[in-house]
């Protein structure tokens, strides 16, 4: 028997309440899992609204849960037409979730839309970000001649394929590092900036001194993403993310998936160093494998850093992004004398989440500082005027060991980033320590075809 609980209200709310975010990350996994023939338990031991990983609704939940005095002004419309999530991510139109999503087609129950633009910020501006030949040649970002470099540094990526030698032009994708291909290319600074952090979506610039082959197909898979729809990489999923756990709920739920709830946590039962199950109230639920967020373990996770998170309601769209109703901003960290990024995630009444004519932005980044607010005044400068804002700063948290031997995996933490692929990527992590077997998506297909 597989048995998982979840963080926080997860199966109570997604089932109970269809609008509500449960953490992603267990449900798609507990999906994955029911659909591969394993028993799953969904276990949790709160009913109510928790943790980082809710939407908010109506307006005065959020409110509230900040402990801003006052109710929401009239002018921010009726409560019940706002849902706002607590950590806003987008998903790669061409990316991993998206493929998780169709494989295992929960994509019947959902409707997206394409987020409206990318952009990147350099001395102070924001710019669109190139993705494309033609773009490139027509972007602000650079100069003349940088632009034809860069040109032909796209050619190079669109044309790369690990498997065909003929393509590396000199590159050896295993050896060569990515600061040695920009060199090649003769590309600048601020180039490398918005090639490793917007295209790339590197957090850090840590990836330059290892050998380029994921970096390239990480900017094939932007520009691929790109090429789906046109304007940006990025979709979005209209009343916001609570319909995504929610689908992968109802998924795990066909192939035979339970529930309990309102469940408090006595115990994690261990023998031998095993889990063998979960205590409440008395009783043992057995298991051979658990998955749980850190909070139910927390002798088995460590804290890996801070994680600020403003969320800005506005009544207009971002500057210089041509009036968008969506987009994502990214402040490289050498644009602002940073280790890490900040992330600017931008959404609206476009797509169900707040009243008519209003805008949400949350800007995100890693805390580096004891004042963790000054660190983003630059994102936030690019949002005013600013009607309210609420702000949490979150711990981040990580497993300290593999699971392999106690069976016991533990989610890490969402990080800053304002997209699902490094979420996709600890999913798989996951996958395979419980396994012992790659995340093989025809596999799924196939096994999901068979059910």
């Amino acid at each position: 028997m597989w048995f998982c609980i979840y963080s926080y209200h997860i199966f109570y709310d997604a089932i109970m309440h269809l609008n509500n975010l449960c953490t992603l990350f267990e449900c798609i996994l507990s999906g994955i899992m029911s659909v591969n023939g394993k028993k799953v338990l969904h276990m949790d031991r709160n009913p109510y609204y928790g943790g980082e990983s809710s939407s908010i609704t109506p307006l005065e939940e959020l409110y509230k849960r900040f402990t801003l005095p006052d109710s929401p002004p009239e002018s921010m419309g009726r409560g019940r037409d706002w849902n706002v999530d607590l950590i806003p991510k987008f998903l790669m139109a061409n990316g991993q979730l998206v493929k998780m999503l169709l494989y295992t087609e929960v994509t019947r129950y959902l409707d997206f839309k394409v987020v409206e633009g990318s952009f990147v910020y350099k001395g102070g501006k924001i710019y669109k970000v190139p993705s494309t030949e033609t773009e490139a040649l027509a972007s602000n970002l650079m100069g003349m001649f940088e632009k034809r470099r860069f040109r032909k540094f796209l050619v190079f990526v669109a044309n790369f394929d690990e498997n065909d030698p003929k393509t590396f032009e000199g590159v050896d994708p295993k050896t060569t590092t990515m600061r040695d291909v920009y060199k090649k290319f003769d590309l600048g600074q601020d180039v490398i900036d918005f090639t490793g952090h917007a295209l790339a979506l590197y957090r850090t610039d840590d990836y330059l001194d290892v050998p380029c082959l994921e970096t390239i197909n990480r900017i094939k898979l932007y520009s691929e993403s790109l090429a789906r729809y046109g304007k940006s990489p990025y979709l979005y999923p209209l009343y916001g993310l609570g319909e995504l756990p929610q689908g992968f709920a109802r998924l795990s739920a066909i192939y035979g998936g339970t529930y309990m709830l309102n469940k408090p946590v006595d115990e994690i039962v261990m023998e031998d160093g095993h889990v063998v199950g979960v205590k409440s109230e008395g009783e043992v639920a057995r298991c051979k494998q658990l998955i749980c967020d850190p909070s139910y373990i927390p002798d088995r996770v460590r804290k890996a850093g801070q994680v600020i998170r403003v969320i800005c309601i506005l009544s207009h769209p971002i500057k210089n992004t041509n009036d968008a109703n969506s987009c994502q901003i990214i402040i490289p960290q050498n644009q602002v004398n940073r280790n890490s990024d900040i992330y600017v995630c931008m959404i609206s009444y476009a797509h169900n989440v707040a009243a008519q004519g209003k805008y949400i932005a949350i800007v995100s980044t890693t805390v580096e500082t004891s004042e963790p607010e000054a660190e983003i005044e630059p994102a936030l400068e690019l949002l005013e005027p600013i009607d309210q804002k609420f702000v949490a700063i979150s711990d981040l948290y990580e497993p300290t060991d593999d699971g392999t031997e106690s069976q016991v995996f533990a989610s890490r933490s969402y990080d800053a980033t304002t997209h699902f692929e490094t979420t996709c990527n600890d999913i798989k992590d996951i996958y395979k320590r419980m396994t012992g077997s790659d995340f093989d998506f025809e596999n799924m297909k196939r096994k999901q075809n068979d059910g």
